[in-house]
């Protein structure tokens, strides 16, 4: 059972814990990390997505953050990142090469699988621009279906219209972009 800190606006932890399906089930704040994994490709910036698998108890298959995941009670953000991507996409990045570049809050309330799901979360958003070979990828299936680099433009477009293939948020991958811009 995933057990999360309960924080304040600011993402830092109470002192209270809650699992994971009480924290959904309540819309009790919590904490995630979002990692982008970015490219300059013909001098445009990419962002590497992944099909949420379709067990996913939240938009499965739908195209998402590079790679995202709780951080569990007791731990801190860069390590959650951290271990998210080398579990999500195989990636083992050091702490020096993401970059951490602020946080959002996502509060949103959807129904899966005929069930209420409430998410209150305060993200911490990191940037990995180191090259990444698709080959050598190791996807983690229950998590992760596939991956794709999609031009960045075009993916905040989409999801701003409100395309239904993307379940990624808009503040984040805006933070992303305004971080890029300043990046060159």
């Amino acid at each position: 059972m995933e057990i999360f800190d309960i924080c304040d606006a600011r993402g830092i932890p109470t002192g209270e814990t809650i699992s994971r399906q009480e924290a959904h089930k309540k819309g009790v704040r919590h904490r995630t990390a979002h990692i982008w994994v970015a490219r300059r490709e013909e001098g445009r910036w990419q962002v590497l997505l992944q099909l949420r698998a379709q067990g996913k108890d939240s938009y499965p298959g739908c195209l998402d953050t590079s790679s995202a995941g709780h951080i569990q009670a007791g731990d801190e953000p860069l390590p959650s990142a951290l271990r998210e991507l080398n579990e999500e996409l195989g990636i083992r990045a050091e702490a020096d090469e993401l970059t951490f570049i602020g946080k959002i809050t996502n509060i949103y309330e959807e129904a899966f699988y005929g069930e209420p799901f409430r998410d209150n979360e305060i993200s911490f958003v990191y940037v990995y621009l180191r090259p990444v070979d698709m080959e050598t990828l190791r996807l983690q299936r229950e998590e992760v279906e596939r991956v794709e680099w999609r031009d960045l433009e075009d993916t905040i477009h989409a999801v701003r219209a409100g395309d239904s293939a993307y379940c990624l948020p808009l503040q984040s991958i805006e933070l992303l972009k305004e971080y890029l811009q300043n990046v060159g």
